[in-house]
């Protein structure tokens, strides 16, 4: 047993999502797993990320990213920000299968609610989507998914926006960070 404390918190948080998400529901998931795998074999669904097995099973959605950005909240930043108009012009120039992805690692799902971005979940209420500005310029893009929001460092040119960001949703997708 983890007694809670302001040292093992990010423990006790670690080991409490661990048994609501696997452990705790460990016969649910093998039933699942059992019935699914006699449709497709586990071994045709191992070459897959959890992220390209959505993206398959689901496939690319509609984006809109109009209403994406009406129903965007900004911390630390302003709509008329420079690197936030850059921001929205290269989710503009983004294929549907990057603007997916890139919703997939700010949010943790790649589709958009059927309300639209107004009716955002996280946490199990309505959650905006949020850009909140970051100092460090060398560092990628960072998300928290269960509060929608995207760590957006203030690039000076778009260029560097864009590869960044890029780099972050195609090999940064696999994890998340608390801090």
């Amino acid at each position: 047993a983890v007694v809670s404390t302001q040292s093992t918190g990010a423990e006790y948080v670690e080991l409490i999502t661990e048994y609501k998400m696997t452990s705790g529901i460990r016969p649910q998931i093998n039933s699942f797993l059992e019935g699914f795998n006699t449709i497709v074999p586990a071994s045709l669904v191992a070459i897959f990320s959890e992220n390209e097995l959505e993206l398959l099973m689901c496939g690319v959605p509609n984006i809109d990213s109009v209403d994406w950005q009406l129903n965007t909240v900004y911390q630390n930043y302003s709509e008329t920000d420079q690197v936030i108009v850059w921001f929205w012009e290269i989710v503009t120039e983004l294929s549907p299968e990057d603007r997916a992805l890139l919703l997939q690692f700010s949010t943790g799902s790649s589709k958009v609610p059927l309300g639209g971005f107004a009716g955002l979940q996280g946490s199990g209420e309505i959650v905006p989507f949020t850009i909140s500005r970051v100092h460090d310029v060398s560092k990628l893009p960072t998300a928290s998914t269960c509060f929608n929001l995207l760590k957006l460092p203030n690039y000076k040119c778009k260029e560097t926006l864009s590869t960044m960001l890029r780099v972050a949703i195609k090999y940064g997708a696999e994890g998340f960070d608390f801090v």
